[in-house]
């Protein structure tokens, strides 16, 4: 009796939730998401970094929030209906990442990831961990720990 073992048998599968921003799409691990969002009042903090839109109140909670597309270098856009808070855990903090709109939740093949490329445009790469090409897309993965840096979290948790 011979038992084979294919190649899907094998394989590891990264559950992502996906969303964009300007025209590129983005991947964070699902593990790390606790709940998306819609748009809802964001409080201003006098002082705080240009990225840092303010705080929310979830749930008796006080979550600051940062517009990724500011924090990523691209140009601030008004919300719409498509606006979305993706609320994770960073290190233990609970922190909210403004998106132009979240598009699904992806389970890929890890063998179909490659290391991103020395040159990407627009976006810092030090946040990019990895590359997946899918049938009819590129999805850039995102390390969401790097985003924001240590010191940078220091500051944000004295926001909340």
């Amino acid at each position: 009796m011979s038992k084979t073992t294919t190649v899907a048998d094998s394989m590891e599968l990264l559950q992502l939730v996906s969303f964009t921003i300007e025209k590129e799409e983005f991947g964070v691990d699902i593990l790390k998401v606790q709940e998306i969002n819609r748009m809802f009042q964001i409080t201003k903090v006098p002082n705080s970094p240009s990225y840092v839109d303010g705080v929310i109140n979830l749930r008796g909670r006080v979550i600051p929030v940062i517009d990724l597309r500011t924090k990523l270098g691209l140009s601030r856009k008004p919300h719409d209906k498509d606006t979305r808070i993706i609320v994770v855990d960073l290190s233990g903090k609970t922190i909210g990442f403004i998106v132009d709109k979240v598009k699904e939740v992806l389970r890929i093949p890890s063998n179909i990831i490659e290391p991103p490329p020395s040159i990407a445009s627009g976006i810092n790469t030090e946040y990019i961990t990895a590359v997946g090409k899918l049938e009819d897309r590129l999805l850039i993965l995102l390390d969401l720990e790097k985003i924001i840096s240590g010191e940078e979290q220091i500051q944000i948790a004295d926001i909340s």
